[in-house]
């Protein structure tokens, strides 16, 4: 059991890196209010409204691809402080743009931030916590997410009728920017990446930091053991025994997004006009849908480690499911009854607790824990870039999918794809709660199957097991 004071440094350790998951939450969501006022400064079409909205998600997905080479080469540290840099590059481009162009020049700069950080910092947290406590403290990521999110709307609400409103819905976003750049300055490395890099020492100090304790040698023996392989190339995260938990990443990543929760963020003022809302409901609405997202994930953080990664996947995945049903069925009976608009607010604040605990928190947590060390950079990025595409393809064609299916339809779609999200996942996830990363490594080599992956390793065995020979992987 560890002490009051060890825990500190850990929770501070983890609450910095957290930062870069606030400015995701809060980049991705204030652009839906900032836009009204954006376009009575400038003359947008429809096209041009699309662009400022999605230049993020593109940046986003350029930026998960470089993640991985980016944090294997210079190390998890040094990239959340560049990633920092580009936040507050980024965000005074756009406080400042004197026209469209620059506002899309400044989103698109965020957008590379948003995807190199959203990978970043969970894995950074992943390999600097202790394994009884990873599971909390990676969510802390995806607590400062939706934190994010919610103070994005309360920001669009406060500036409401304020002089170059926009602007200043933008500029907030300097503050957790700053602070993100301050904090890495004072934080050690990953010890793990710098095992990778040969400097055991080094990695031995910093993990006697953030332990609290001298006692190391053991953890830092299962790095080493991990390590004892080959350096990988690139395409080697294609190779078959790592292509099922590459599938596993994509799957997650895809779930996470054709779910629709894109929808429900972006558009959520939307769907409660459209349910005959009047537009200073929606926006009161869509705070308080802001306020339950954070709940429902601080919820996840606390017993993620208790209940389990499936236990709330799967709940989830389930409520999720329903409550698109629920819309799918209001919509289709008409919105013009009181009993019908409040009952649509009432599922579609369901299906955000629902995804908040379980989709919206374990995504970045398994993503961060299922991977071999040696290929870990190129696999999670490659799963980001899977989270990101789904969310552009989702957050793009949502407005054509009302016009031409309608709500109803639209809705039951999205639930559609929550039953194949629980049938995969009910036969797919693994369990890792409370099982090391260099375990769930072992089992990988061994060719376990996908579920069984978070079972412990038995025997007096090796932990790493030779690998096929470069001319064997390409045969």
């Amino acid at each position: 059991m560890r002490t009051r004071k060890q825990r500190s440094v850990i929770y501070l350790v983890s609450g910095v890196a957290a930062l870069a998951g606030l400015l995701f939450g809060f980049d991705t969501g204030i652009i839906s209010g900032a836009l009204l006022y954006i376009q009575r400064d400038f003359v947008l079409t429809t096209e041009a409204k699309e662009l400022v909205v999605s230049t993020v998600l593109l940046g986003a997905m350029f930026g998960s691809l470089l993640s991985g080479r980016l944090t294997d080469r210079f190390g998890r540290r040094r990239s959340m402080l560049v990633i920092s840099s580009l936040f507050i590059l980024g965000t005074l481009i756009s406080s400042f743009a004197t026209n469209i162009a620059a506002i899309i020049v400044g989103r698109l700069f965020l957008g590379v931030s948003i995807g190199v950080g959203c990978y970043t910092a969970p894995l950074y947290i992943a390999e600097a916590a202790p394994v009884e406590l990873r599971g909390g403290l990676v969510s802390f990521n995806q607590l400062a997410i939706t934190i994010g999110i919610m103070v994005s709307y309360f920001i669009t609400y406060y500036f409401t009728g304020t002089e170059c409103s926009w602007r200043w819905m933008f500029a907030i976003g300097l503050i957790p920017a700053i602070l993100l750049s301050l904090g890495m300055m004072f934080l050690p490395e990953s010890p793990r990446w710098l095992v990778k890099q040969g400097q055991k020492e080094k990695a031995i100090e910093v993990l006697k930091y953030l332990r609290g304790t001298s006692s190391v040698e053991h953890e830092v023996n299962e790095i080493e053991q991990s390590l004892n392989v080959r350096k990988a190339r690139f395409f080697e995260v294609f190779s078959p025994w790592v292509r099922p938990v590459l599938l596993l990443g994509f799957m997650l990543g895809f779930l996470q997004q054709a779910t629709g929760v894109s929808t429900i963020i972006y558009y959520a003022p939307t769907i409660f006009q459209v349910a005959g809302h009047s537009v200073a409901q929606s926006t009161l609405m869509t705070a308080g849908l802001g306020i339950v997202n954070v709940i429902a994930t601080i919820f996840a953080v606390l017993f993620i480690d208790k209940f389990g990664r499936r236990p709330l996947l799967l709940v989830g995945l389930v409520g999720m499911g329903v409550a698109l049903m629920g819309l799918s069925f209001v919509f289709s009976a008409g919105v013009d009854s009181n009993v019908l608009q409040w009952s649509a607010v009432f599922c579609t604040f369901s299906y955000m607790i629902c995804f908040a605990f379980s989709l919206g928190a374990i995504l970045w947590l398994l993503v961060s824990e299922i991977f071999p060390l040696e290929v870990r950079g190129a696999a999670m990025s490659l799963s980001v870039f899977s989270c990101w595409f789904w969310n552009f393809v989702v957050s793009s064609t949502f407005l054509s999918l009302l016009n031409q299916m309608g709500p109803s339809n639209t809705f039951l779609l999205y639930a559609f794809v929550c039953i194949i999200g629980l049938i995969f996942c009910y036969y797919k996830v693994p369990e890792t709660r409370g099982i090391t990363l260099e375990q769930i490594e072992d089992n990988i080599r061994k060719g376990l199957p996908l579920r069984a992956l978070g079972q412990p390793v038995l025997g007096g065995g090796p932990l790493v097991q030779p690998q096929p020979e470069p001319s064997e992987l390409s045969s």
